[in-house]
């Protein structure tokens, strides 16, 4: 969406009308493409289109240049869609192996959450190419977050759109003005809409390929849109960003992947050099879009792209580079900032918090950094407000501290990752357990005599409370035996039993638990036709006992 690293024309070209010459011409020369919805006629430039951005939702782009390279005007020399081709055909056709397989996994997602869309997996490495060139050539680790975060331009209005900063930096590191961020170049806001998480690792990171690619399909999807529609194509391209040059070059990114693509090793995609020689991405002059553009007797070029977001995108003075950050001011370590034992039980709030340090390459303390705190590993232990990973920036002293954790119902151990958010350094990880809910004490509610005659179930049922240091202990879990008599008492063959869901003879549950108020009542008891006086012993998680007498006796005569 567009912080767009650097702008070049094929074969020379230095304009934008040359751009659209040669686009015309690779539309003739490599077969027939759906024809563009909303072209303008050339006459009145970029105008805004209906349905361009999704309804009550923040535009996708930041008003950032983007690339204008072209592809070949021939076919690819290796036809094909599949991930398995051989890694041979023009450097142009060649995707990267994680970013191909990001662009895949999001058109299947799209299919079984918003088929109507019928989302091409085409059109996002389309956007990709012409946003990142496919992530910078697949500069992405094995989990597809990017070796480095891909930022545009600082959207301050010199130049480009004004946006204020709304993540505190969290994704951007400017706590001033927003940038784009991510291979496909999302503004920190419209992330905050329209992030997924397409990898699954329980973080929606707008530097991971997978994340991005899913995000970008969801937000060319909005509404009742079938991309299948030339018209609903043209108009999600648009509402990513509003520039009829910028729809050109898509769609013709797009008819030329759909003719073939194959697999290309991470790290090897080819990227379009910027105009200056690689000293830096270069702007993309305009002007801003006017609802009602003068009329003109002859078609003119399109002006240059101005984009949703706000703000012209007039010529530029080059501006100076941006000093070096001093060590004092570059992130050296994130480390553990003294947390302690992580347990709670079941149900219950941990009482420790997480909490981590930033330290500058000095060993100093580090303001602003982004840390993102994720839960891993089986369980269902959440942040506070329910929340699997949460993203938070250091304060002066280099601290942050994550959110309450609040145990869920499954027990065992789990992990928790720190990460400075778009770094490549290690992450800190923390051990948490989760331990069953216990109850110290268990007794009967009532004390009526258990009888029954031999063959009859017992008339009353077994019914009792656990508690917990005096208090209500509730979900805890509890197993029923009819056992022997004896110092060393198993389960008894003979006598009174339960039945199973099948109907058979059971002496043994283990699937019972307490309920809110810390009670709980058996199941019907039956008598077998043994005479005599048998015993039920109910034993709780945390070691609680009693066992509750059984006789079986026949009536009187």
């Amino acid at each position: 969406m567009a912080a767009q690293f650097g702008r070049r024309l094929r074969r020379g070209a230095t304009t934008t009308a040359v751009a659209a010459v040669a686009v015309a011409a690779l539309a003739a020369s490599q077969g027939p493409g759906a024809v563009l919805a909303s072209d303008g006629g050339g006459a009145g430039g970029d105008q805004p289109a209906a349905g361009s951005t999704p309804s009550d939702d923040s535009p996708a782009t930041g008003n950032s240049p983007y690339y204008t390279d072209l592809p070949p005007l021939v076919s690819p020399n290796k036809p094909g869609t599949s991930t398995n081709l051989p890694i041979t055909g023009s450097a142009q056709s060649g995707i990267p192996a994680s970013v191909l397989a990001a662009y895949k996994k999001a058109e299947r997602s799209l299919a079984d959450t918003d088929a109507a869309c019928r989302l091409p997996w085409q059109l996002l490495a389309a956007i990709g190419k012409v946003e990142s060139g496919q992530a910078r050539g697949g500069r992405v680790d094995a989990n597809g977050t990017t070796f480095s975060p891909i930022l545009g331009p600082v959207l301050n209005g010199q130049g480009f759109a004004m946006i204020k900063d709304t993540d505190n930096g969290a994704y951007d590191g400017d706590s001033t003005h927003d940038r784009a961020v991510g291979p496909m170049q999302f503004i920190p806001s419209t992330w905050a809409t329209w992030g997924q998480d397409g990898n699954g690792d329980g973080r929606k990171d707008p530097n991971n390929i997978y994340d991005a690619a899913l995000a970008a399909g969801h937000y060319l999807c909005a509404g009742s849109r079938d991309l299948t529609v030339a018209a609903d194509l043209d108009r999600a391209v648009l509402s990513y960003n509003h520039s009829n040059e910028y729809l050109r070059t898509v769609r013709s990114w797009f008819d030329y992947y759909k003719r073939g693509t194959h697999e290309v090793p991470d790290g090897s995609g080819a990227v379009p050099p910027p105009l200056d020689g690689g000293k830096g991405p270069s702007r993309n002059p305009g002007t801003s879009p006017s609802p009602t553009p003068p009329a003109s007797p002859k078609p003119k070029p399109d002006p240059k792209p101005s984009k949703p977001g706000g703000g012209s995108t007039s010529p530029e003075p080059t501006p100076k580079p941006t000093p070096k950050p001093t060590p004092a001011q570059t992130l050296g370590a994130v480390e553990n900032a003294g947390t302690g034992k992580l347990t709670a039980t079941a149900g219950d709030a941990f009482a420790e918090r997480i909490k981590v340090r930033a330290k500058n390459k000095l060993g100093g303390p580090l303001a602003k950094v982004s840390v993102t705190f994720t839960i891993a590993g089986d369980t269902d232990t959440r942040f506070e407000g329910g929340k699997s990973a949460v993203t938070l920036a250091t304060g002066a002293d280099g601290t942050v501290t994550a959110p309450v954790l609040q145990a869920g119902e499954k027990t065992g151990r789990f992990t928790v990752r720190a990460i400075a958010t778009g770094r490549s350094l290690p992450a800190v990880l923390y051990t948490a357990t989760v331990t069953a809910r216990q109850a110290d004490a268990i007794a009967r509610t009532d004390d009526k005599a258990l009888t029954a005659a031999p063959g009859a179930e017992f008339a009353d049922t077994v019914a009792v409370k656990a508690t917990y240091r005096g208090a209500v202990a509730s979900g805890v879990a509890v197993t029923a035996t009819m056992i022997t008599d004896g110092d060393a008492p198993v389960e008894n063959d003979k006598g009174p039993y339960f039945k199973g869901a099948d109907g058979n003879t059971v002496r043994t549950l283990t699937d019972l638990k307490t309920g809110a108020d810390g009670t709980l009542t058996l199941p019907k008891i039956y008598a077998d036709d043994t005479t005599g006086t048998y015993r039920l012993r109910l034993t709780t998680e945390g070691g609680a006992t009693v066992v509750i007498e059984l006789d079986v006796e026949a009536p009187a005569a």
